[in-house]
Order: structure tokens, then sequence, then C-alpha cells
């Protein structure tokens, strides 16, 4: 088809566009000849018009912009259809930065969160048959770690396709794997991760923060290991430093770190520690501390105890480390009572100091009940 922006006729007797009124719009392969002025035109009464004369069709062919396609085709291909099983505070967290990157979400919950989700832009269903009918490429089970094996159970996944993605994201990782191995059939895929951060740690950024996930089972074909790249890819993309390691190891390290974190956290709570006008910084990350962790809810902390075989071992290593301090203190106090009441200090005897205790899996030294008493000789 032949698109004419301007056209300028050849030097004729007949009478120049400019001196013609404007023209209807004509479609060339439809003019028996090639003129682009009707025959009755021709005698028109000669007079000026501002406009040059324009011919355009609609219908003229677009130049094809084969890069575009192929970006589009390209942005397409890395989106995924994210179902989140369990629609809380953590599953909501998710779910905006999912959306931010352009996938596609669905949710469901015990409670009702249709309104929520679908301000987030997210597709909410009530009964978890619906979602799965919906075959998503990913499952990602955000539940709480106690309800996490009976959520598991319950699941249609008879109506999902045969090699969804499984994905968890809770706080400790072997229990989690057993569940999966246990009740998942052969056909389906499994990542097991844990995103060392939540809503409040990751409020503004998550750059920096550590991902930790393990490649339990995924099958040998391209576009299922390029599913699993395109999920971690996001978190990738989200800034956070990506640490891939077995989920023993997790629940090592974590036992050692995050366990200990929320056990102190919890025990400055009980404390009830105040803002004062004279806070340091210590005091003032020790009060960030108590809110981090009470911010999460105590089935997430007994999720951590309950399910990390570590978390037992730990507890124990803090209740001696405070004894052994306890016992370094009141050996000095010792000291000053016996130097106040006797003017001296008894040579040869040595203080109780503390020392480092062995590393995590090592025998632990069995607890002392001896008390440090006053003589009175």
């Amino acid at each position: 088809m032949l698109s004419l922006s301007s056209v300028q006729p050849a030097r004729t007797s007949k009478p120049h566009p400019c001196d013609l009124p404007k023209l209807p719009f004509y479609r060339l392969h439809n003019q028996p000849q090639f003129s682009f002025f009707p025959p009755a035109l021709h005698h028109h009464r000669r007079r000026r018009h501002p406009a040059a004369l324009r011919i355009r069709a609609v219908d003229a062919a677009q130049p094809y912009d084969y890069e575009t396609h192929l970006s589009n085709r390209f942005s397409q291909s890395t989106k995924l259809k994210i179902a989140i099983i369990g629609f809380g505070n953590f599953g909501q967290f998710l779910a905006k930065a999912f959306i931010r990157q352009g996938h596609t979400v669905l949710a469901t919950s015990r409670a009702d969160y249709s309104s929520l989700a679908e301000s987030l832009g997210a597709s909410f269903y009530s009964d978890p048959n619906d979602l799965c009918e919906q075959h998503p490429d990913v499952i990602v089970i955000s539940t709480a770690i106690l309800h996490t094996e009976k959520v598991l159970r319950s699941l249609p996944i008879q109506r999902l396709k045969r090699n969804t993605l499984f994905v968890d994201v809770l706080s400790v990782k072997e229990f989690p794997k057993n569940i999966f191995l246990q009740v998942l059939p052969d056909h389906f895929d499994i990542l097991c991760t844990h995103p060392m951060f939540g809503p409040e740690s990751g409020k503004d950024s998550w750059r920096g923060l550590p991902f930790v996930f393990e490649k339990v089972r995924i099958g040998p074909e391209k576009s299922r290991q390029l599913r699993v790249e395109n999920f971690l890819k996001f978190f990738e993309e989200e800034g956070c430093r990506m640490e891939e390691m077995s989920c023993t190891e997790h629940d090592k390290y974590a036992a050692g770190s995050q366990f200990i974190t929320h056990t102190m956290g919890r025990m400055l709570e009980k404390l009830g520690l105040e803002s004062t006008p004279i806070n340091t910084k210590g005091y003032e990350t020790l009060l960030n501390l108590v809110e981090n962790t009470a911010s999460d809810s105590f089935d997430l902390y007994y999720g951590l105890f309950m399910y990390n075989k570590n978390a037992m071992e730990q507890l124990e290593r803090l209740d001696l480390a405070f004894e052994s301090l306890k016992k370094e203190l009141f050996g000095h106090l010792h000291d000053v009572l016996r130097k106040q009441l006797f003017g001296k200090v008894e040579e040869g005897v040595k203080n109780p100091v503390l020392s480092k205790l062995p590393k995590n899996g090592a025998a632990l030294p069995a607890p002392k009940s001896k008390t440090v008493e006053i003589s009175n000789n």
C-alpha cells in the first residue's frame, strides 16, 4: 500500500492543489487511474487554500520492530505465576515484591484477604481447589512453622501441573525439606529457601540481606531448570546476598544466630527495657532488637526451638555462659568482702574466670552447683 504525506502535481493547465478546497479522503486503490482529483473538481472555481493536500492511508503497513518483539517475548518467558499459601504479614511482604517485578500472584489463606489482595494486584482464592486449578508455576509455602505439615497435606496437589515447583520460606530448613520429600510425589520440584529478613528488617531495601537456598529436587528438563533460576533471580535482582547451602548447614548456623537473637530479644523484653534521655548506641541497639523480635509471633519463636534440633544445645550453652559469668562476678565480690572484713585476701586462691565455651557440637561441661561462700576464718 502506497502512503503519501504530500504530493506536488506536475505543472499543467489543471488547478493547483492549493487552489482547491480541502478534499475528502480517497484511497488510491479505489481510483480507476493514478489521479488525485475527481473529474468534477477540474472545473471548480479557483480559490486559495491555506493547507497543502495530504493523502494518508490508515491501512499502510507499519515497520516491524523485531527487537521490541523479541524483548517482549523474553520478558514474558521469565515471568512466573506464583501462588502463595498463607497470606499473612510475610506472604503479603513477598507478594508486593513479586508484583513489583511483573510476576502474577495468586494467594489463599485461612482468613479472607480478598480486598487486601485486590489492592496489591493479586488474586485471592478462599478455596485452595480453585487456586490449584489456575495451574501456578510456583507454590510458595508461607505458613507458620507449626502448621506447615497440616497445610501441605491438605492441598489438592492432584489439581496442579505435574512438574509444579514447591518452595518454602520457613525459618527452619530440615523440617520442611523432610515433609516435602514425604508428601510430594517425585514429579514435583522442591526448592527450600530462607529469606533471612522480614517486613521490618527489609522494609527499606533487601540489598545485602542473606537469602539461603538448597535445590532439593529439580527435574532435568531445561524448562524446569530455567524456572528455578528465574525464581532465584528475583531475589538476586532485589539485591539479596545469595547463599546456597544444605538445609543441615543452615539449621546449624541459624541456631547460633537467629535463635539466639530471638532468645535474647525476648529475654530483654521480659525485663521491660525503656528508652532513656541518655541512651547509648549500644542500648539503642538492644531496644531495636527487642522491637524486631517482639513484632514476630511467639509461634515463630517456638517453631525455631521445636523444629531445629540445634536449638536446645544453644539454650544449654546460653545457660552455662550466664552461670559462668555470675561465678566470675561473685568471685571478685568475695575478694572485696574478705579485704573489707580481714584486711587481706587469701593467697593462692584463684578467682573463677569466665572462659570460652566449646564450639557448637562439642560436648558441654556438666554444670556445677557449687556456690561461693564467705569464710569467717
